[in-house]
């Protein structure tokens, strides 16, 4: 090859490094392969790529950001916030242990510290707002779940600060919100205005292993027992159940050990409750009615309709179809049983797809198959009080924690606390969260997707160690959830923690043999009703009739 090819490869490669396509381990690979010399590469990897108007795909006083604006590059020669500490309360989980990864690298770009203290989910909620409501100010930002933004404006003024006049200063890190999917974005928003900073995207789809359910001696033995073709992936909650029972109790894997038909985790205050509000919002939400919590002309609680009642009723049928200390596992536990190829489905979030690409922990790489929740033929119409017929009725959600930080008003060091939230924003950062397991982070923004959803490629994503058919299957099924017409539309009224900590401590109790489906809904019934008056009928009424406006999910 001759020097100018070479150079012109490696300039290649460069660019696609600098932008986040490649890894370095890629990039360097890739260069000595061309037969260059460290001083060549040296020289090559000091250049800037411009990008169109102030944007450059990189800086060398920006090593971790891609893109970067001119007025960046100047800012941080001064070292702007030398000696600056930032306090942030994060989750202890791996949402947290990511934030905490990017902090020594935005330090050495700002000369700043980040001080980190992580708190457990179960006094998360309650840990900021003491924070907040007190006026403490420990803390400058908070690691939040979205289902927390009702209680940030219960107070006369807001208690976290809007982010669009950050956004209008280029001497920030750079991200663009109108690269959020709009799902998502409607989860880092209050009455259109924006108060998150992107960092996570969490929805919950089905996962299954496409190996297994292509087997021709399985697919025989199903239609022998069941009567029907074995359904590849399962398109109702009937077909969803029939295989969750069949890969029950035989050993379908080859490892000489009984198998199981899907991975649950229920564990109290571990999040497992959305796993029942995913599998059960076919049974309630509709074409016909979009309300899935509460009646928006009086906000009594729906949680006690028939369709809800239906819906942990054969939820509660999924135990069976898995190990029974499920109801005491947390995430992790949850997922380990489909990663180490025991469980042949899981319906959860998009970290199992993203550790599945690990092989160090995960055997099932390359066999993972994605598909949206599996639907109803019959759903309940909580507010005319009648069933409905449907061909099949699939619903959509955004269910999860979609962590992200906001900047809290007590802050005395808001420009240094948005620095670094946007440095975790920027694309380069974003896609590395989104595409590595161990960080909890899920994709929600347009340039993480193929086209024609987005911009990305799946090289990108194969250099991040992905299987192309793992990528591909799952940003596809994704994707399709959240634009599915109906939508199981999030909760994010003040009080929602309260609410589903009700919910929660309640299904643990049904799953636990301790109580009965429908005594529980009406228990739930009754603390629900206890929080709405607890925080003003009126004012809850006005806050969830607002929440369904506008929740057009489909891209621009």
């Amino acid at each position: 090859m001759s020097k100018h090819n070479s150079e012109r490869e490696c300039r290649k490669l460069t660019a696609e490094f600098f932008q986040g396509k490649i890894t370095r381990r890629r990039f360097i690979h890739q260069s000595a392969k061309l037969g260059l010399s460290a001083a060549l590469l040296s020289r090559l990897a000091s250049v800037s790529y411009s990008a169109s108007g102030n944007l450059m795909d990189s800086s060398p006083l920006a090593p971790n950001e891609s893109p970067v604006t001119k007025e960046r590059e100047e800012y941080l020669k001064s070292q702007p916030y030398k000696d600056i500490t930032i306090n942030v309360m994060a989750l202890r989980s791996a949402v947290g242990d990511c934030l905490e990864y990017h902090a020594p690298r935005w330090e050495e770009q700002t000369g700043a510290h980040v001080n980190v203290t992580k708190i457990p989910i179960d006094t998360l909620h309650q840990q900021i707002f003491a924070d907040l409501t007190t006026g403490a100010g420990q803390y400058d930002a908070y690691q939040t779940a979205a289902w927390f933004y009702g209680d940030f404006f219960t107070a006369n003024e807001p208690y976290i600060v809007e982010v669009a006049p950050f956004l209008e200063d280029p001497k920030y890190p750079y991200w663009d919100p109108d690269d959020f999917l709009p799902a998502m974005k409607r989860l880092y928003t209050w009455q259109d205005k924006l108060y998150g900073v992107l960092f996570d995207a969490d929805a919950q789809i089905l996962y299954y292993r496409k190996d297994i359910f292509e087997n021709a001696r399985y697919q025989d033995k199903f239609k022998s027992q069941l009567g029907y073709d074995l359904p590849n992936p399962p398109k109702n909650m009937k077909e969803m159940h029939d295989l969750a029972s069949f890969f029950t109790g035989w050993d379908w894997n080859g490892d000489g050990k009984d198998d199981w038909g899907i991975a649950l985790h229920a564990k109290v205050n571990e999040q497992g409750f959305f796993h029942f509000l995913t599998l059960a919002a076919p049974y309630v939400v509709s074409p016909n009615n979009k309300y899935f919590y509460f009646n928006p002309d009086d906000m009594k609680p729906l949680i006690n309709s028939e369709g809800h009642l239906r819906a942990l009723e054969d939820y509660v049928k999924f135990l069976a179809c898995g190990p029974k200390e499920q109801i005491n596992w947390t995430l992790p536990e949850g997922w380990a049983l489909f990663l180490t190829g025991r469980a042949v489905m899981e319906a959860t979030w998009g970290d199992l797809p993203t550790l599945a690409q690990d092989r160090a922990h995960s055997s099932v790489q390359g066999r993972v198959g994605a598909a949206i929740i599996p639907g109803t033929t019959e759903a309940f119409n909580p507010i005319t009080g009648a069933w409905e017929k449907y061909p099949n009725n699939v619903v959509g959600n955004t269910n999860g924690g979609s962590w992200h930080c906001v900047i809290s008003r007590e802050s005395k060091k808001k420009e240094a606390t948005y620095d670094f939230l946007a440095f975790m924003a920027n694309k380069k950062n974003a896609f590395f969260n989104s595409t590595n397991g161990w960080t909890g982070v899920q994709p929600g923004m347009k340039y993480e997707y193929f086209p024609p959803i987005g911009t990305g490629s799946i090289v990108e994503w194969e250099n991040q160690g992905w299987d192309t058919a793992d990528a591909t299957a799952y940003l596809e099924a994704y994707y399709k959830n959240l634009i599915l017409p109906q939508q199981q539309l999030y909760l994010r009224i003040p009080g929602a923690a309260e609410y589903w900590h009700e919910l929660d401590a309640r299904l643990s109790s049904v799953l636990a043999g301790q109580t009965s489906p429908k005594a529980a809904l009406d228990d739930i019934f009754q603390a629900w009703e206890q929080i709405t008056d607890r925080y003003g009928r009126e004012s809850q009424k006005k806050l969830y009739a607002e929440s369904h406006v506008g929740t057009d999910n489909r891209t621009p």
